[in-house]
């Protein structure tokens, strides 16, 4: 595998381990009523899928010309 695909996958698996993350340490509301969850994973794991993305379209495209 070609050291820009391993970039790519490792974006994708990083993206999938902040939504793992997010669903295992899960959210509570403490004593005052406040939400305590670790939100910003969401917008992580959205951004690293999404750049992973990006880059397998971008190598795909590359390739064929």
């Amino acid at each position: 595998m070609a050291t820009k695909y391993k970039v790519a996958t490792g974006l994708l698996i990083a993206g999938i381990v902040c939504f793992g993350l997010f669903y295992l340490i899960g959210s509570e509301v403490d004593e005052n009523g406040y939400l305590n969850e670790p939100f910003y994973l969401l917008p992580i794991g959205f951004i690293f899928i999404c750049l992973s993305m990006v880059l397998y379209i971008v190598f795909a495209i590359t390739k064929k010309k």
